[in-house]
């Protein structure tokens, strides 16, 4: 699957001469095989069935249309994506630049600062034991 923001939620432009002018995000998805989940704006009407993203969107605004965008998103697995720019921003946080220039140093220097991570999520997770 490929998961991505809603600004990547674009209709096919025409041109003048009447032919398409690009795909779409989720056509390009969709001819490799895989999943789009990019959540249609919230003023997106259906696409016609001409193109092979517009079934996975126009079930996606389906879904949205049943059960809201916020359980959308927990389901489809879209909220996977701020968890993982949340870690993104705590490694950037670590240090723009990787001070190694050899590969494997730089595979090193990565592995200490994933452990770091780590090891304060650990230190921030609650240790619960029954009382009693």
């Amino acid at each position: 699957s490929v998961t991505a923001g809603g600004a990547y939620d674009g209709a096919r432009r025409r041109s003048r001469t009447g032919g398409d002018h690009r795909l779409t995000c989720r056509d390009a998805i969709a001819g490799r095989g895989a999943e789009a989940i990019i959540p249609p704006r919230r003023n997106a009407k259906p696409w016609k069935k001409d193109s092979p993203g517009a079934a996975s969107r126009n079930e996606a605004l389906r879904a949205i249309g049943r059960v809201g965008r916020t359980i959308w998103r927990k389901r489809s697995g879209y909220d996977r994506r701020s968890r993982v720019e949340t870690k993104v921003n705590c490694m950037k946080l670590l240090g723009q630049k990787l001070m190694s220039r050899d590969f494997d140093r730089q595979t090193a220097e990565l592995q200490t600062r994933i452990a770091i991570l780590n090891r304060f999520t650990a230190l921030g997770i609650p240790v619960t034991q029954p009382v009693g």
